[in-house]
């Protein structure tokens, strides 16, 4: 019994430093590329600047969206 648990403990080690060296692998493999294509392919900086966008309420569409609710509850009055 206690030889099968100390092969049972020695297995389980053997798996969980496997598996942990395999993720501390991908994780140098992931930085590595990510440092490659930033280096290779570094972001452009774009020719326009990006305009802000304005926030106006348009009168039609409150006006649309207030038509819509109101149907709405018209139909679903036990909502």
């Amino acid at each position: 019994m206690n030889e099968m648990l100390s092969s049972g403990i020695e297995l389980m080690l053997i798996g969980m430093g496997m598996v942990y060296a395999f993720l501390a692998m991908l994780v140098v493999a992931i930085n590595t590329m990510s440092n490659l294509v930033r280096r290779y392919f570094p972001e452009v900086p774009s020719k326009f600047p990006e305009q802000p966008v304005v926030a106006g309420n348009d009168k039609a569409v409150v006006a649309a969206i207030t038509a819509a609710v109101l149907q709405y509850r018209k139909k679903h009055k036990n909502g």
